[in-house]
């Protein structure tokens, strides 16, 4: 008769321990800072899956606000900003037909850096607000929380993540001027990554290396008054001089809503992962025009990455 198989000691042990307190071991307390818009709908998908894994999520969020509401899997903790709710939407989504009018592109070129400028600024009150908010920050900085989870386009989380001196992960689709590259230290050669609306593939004539190289030059301008200020304010808190590369350099994680069949392969680092499709939790049947192009072979159809394993892993992160 064959012999059994025999686990060593330990395993058994630890498998014990585990079947005896699985189901009944602690959650974690996440605090959540968020990018209003859109990207908040996507980061909206991973904090129901972590709270439905036993996690208490608690959201940062200023009064005026695009999509920001109370739900039933998240305690929604809101502070005062010096605009109102009329004001940010006329500052925010006033300027929005300018998508669909038709003008010259200089014209076009500076009504849009005039409606940056105005969101940009938006949102940095919104973040001197909350940091200057001395009894939330109080509140908050006794609420014993686990990580934060926040999106760095928006880099106030990672502020406060900084200034509370918890580990943050970092949930977005990108980030302009190669602010993640720089946060990371991951390389990024110019020399095959497309940059950012150049529409350049992977496989580049010298010209277009060049513009590769040169495009982002004009996406400086753009970062220079949308970024700076965050850094004076993290300097301050901080009391000493960091730049916004220092504060996203200590993100644990970064977790991208992207992967290889949607972007161009690039160098990644070890605590950078994919997690294209978490916001597509929702799918609706494509319509039988879009399958008959695809079956044409004018689309190429490619199934989106399941992410239900990432956050499982960002659960037990947190956990």
């Amino acid at each position: 008769m064959a012999a059994g198989f025999l686990a060593p000691l330990p395993v058994l042990t630890g498998l014990l321990v585990i079947l005896c307190v699985g189901r009944w071991v602690e959650g974690g307390k996440v605090l959540v800072v968020p990018m209003d818009g859109s990207h908040w709908l996507s980061m909206k998908k991973a904090v129901q899956k972590l709270h439905a894994r036993g996690h208490q999520m608690v959201v940062v969020s200023p009064e005026s606000n695009m999509h920001i509401k109370e739900e039933d899997f998240f305690t929604l903790t809101m502070y005062a900003t010096p605009y109102t709710q009329e004001e940010f939407d006329r500052l925010l989504l006033g300027q929005s037909y300018l998508v669909f009018e038709r003008m010259p592109f200089l014209k076009t070129f500076l009504k849009t850096m005039e409606c940056l400028k105005a969101a940009a600024r938006i949102f940095q009150r919104s973040c001197e607000s909350l940091m200057h908010n001395k009894n939330l920050i109080r509140h908050l900085n006794a609420s014993s929380f686990d990580v934060v989870l926040t999106d760095p386009v928006y880099p106030c989380g990672a502020i406060l993540a900084r200034y509370l001196s918890l580990p943050s992960v970092f949930f977005l689709r990108n980030i302009p001027c190669d602010l993640d590259s720089e946060g990371t230290q991951c390389p990024n050669p110019s020399s095959y990554i497309p940059r950012l609306l150049t529409r350049n593939s992977d496989h580049m004539t010298f010209l277009q290396r060049v513009k590769n190289m040169l495009y982002p030059l004009a996406l400086k301008y753009i970062c220079h008054f949308s970024f700076t200020p965050y850094a004076s304010l993290a300097s301050e808190l901080l009391q000493r001089e960091v730049s916004l590369e220092d504060i996203l350099s200590s993100g644990s994680v970064w977790l991208f809503r992207g992967d290889f069949v949607l972007d161009y392969p690039r160098p990644i680092m070890p605590n950078m992962f994919f997690i294209g499709g978490i916001n597509c939790a929702n799918r609706k049947p494509l319509s039988q025009c879009v399958l008959a192009s695809i079956s044409s072979g004018q689309f190429v159809s490619q199934q989106l990455v399941n992410s239900q394993e990432t956050i499982g892993e960002l659960a037990i992160f947190i956990g």
